[in-house]
């Protein structure tokens, strides 16, 4: 499949060297993860997002950590992630706000349909807007029909590119651009709601720990193949809105865990546990 990202050679001379790169020194095919991060390219460089951007990094490291590249598709939506999916040599698909989820529905049904015979992940990013807020019942839906997607939601706790406004996963008391007296009710517990849903995979991560991001990525794509939807909750600060320094997001990440106040969790129903087993036994022989 990566003759599909293969530029048109009537555009060769045109085209900048570093998407050149990006196709020709990718992670197609090749087995790379995060812990080969900077011997390849997964991300252009000079992408739109802001210095110190929570995002921005945990994007890369999910881009590095996804099993099967070259067969995946993403879906997003409206928000700071969508100014860095034109970046990326993977196939994405911008939908409208909160929408995110059942387009990912759709285009997975008709992939299993076109393709039976081969593997072709969808995989949701967006942030908490349109995760928890303005998308949840496409979401919570999404999970109660038992699609094979996978939901990645990044979680910068605030409505990033409009100004700063709250959102239901800002913490409480909170004090943003469009909040001023801080808000008023506690962070909507997404995980909760996901297991009780059905999914049989979920997972809080931060890039503050790569390896064990990348691993719940892997497992939650390998769930949704088999089993039915999961869902990866990533911790992703905003330096902008949150007025800290960009050269602090990782130690404000530290910080957050240290307090207790973003904890990183993984739920593996019975299912999912023989599924991991049965791999790790098939990579092992």
């Amino acid at each position: 499949m990566k003759r599909i990202f293969q530029i048109s050679p009537a555009f060769e001379d045109i085209m900048p060297a570093e998407y050149k790169e990006l196709i020709e020194n990718g992670p197609f095919h090749s087995n790379k993860g995060v812990l080969d991060l900077g011997t390849y390219k997964e991300l252009l460089e000079e992408h739109p997002l802001c210095a110190g951007c929570g995002l921005a990094l945990s994007l890369r490291l999910i881009l590095a950590a996804l099993p099967n590249p070259e067969d995946t598709i993403i879906v997003g939506s409206t928000g700071c992630s969508a100014l860095a999916f034109p970046q990326v040599a993977i196939h994405n698909i911008h939908s409208l706000f909160g929408n995110q989820n059942a387009v990912a529905s759709g285009l997975k049904r008709a992939l299993s349909l076109r393709f039976p015979d081969q593997v072709k992940d969808v995989v949701v990013i967006a942030g908490d807007g349109a995760t928890a807020d303005i998308g949840l019942d496409m979401v919570m839906h999404s999970w109660f029909r038992q699609e094979n997607i996978t939901t990645i939601m990044l979680d910068n706790e605030a409505y990033a590119n409009t100004g700063g406004q709250e959102s239901g996963m800002s913490p409480e008391g909170a004090v943003l651009n469009m909040a001023p007296k801080g808000k008023k009710f506690a962070k909507i517990s997404m995980p909760n709601l996901a297991r009780e849903s059905g999914c049989p995979y979920v997972a809080t991560v931060t890039p503050a720990n790569p390896n064990k991001l990348a691993k719940s990525i892997r497992r939650a794509i390998l769930a949704a193949r088999e089993l039915g939807p999961s869902y990866v909750q990533v911790f992703a600060p905003c330096p902008t809105n949150f007025k800290f320094k960009p050269s602090e997001t990782i130690s404000i990440i530290k910080q957050r865990q240290k307090e207790g106040t973003y904890k990183t969790t993984e739920f593996v129903s019975e299912e999912a546990q023989e599924l991991f087993a049965c791999l790790e036994e098939e990579k092992n022989e």
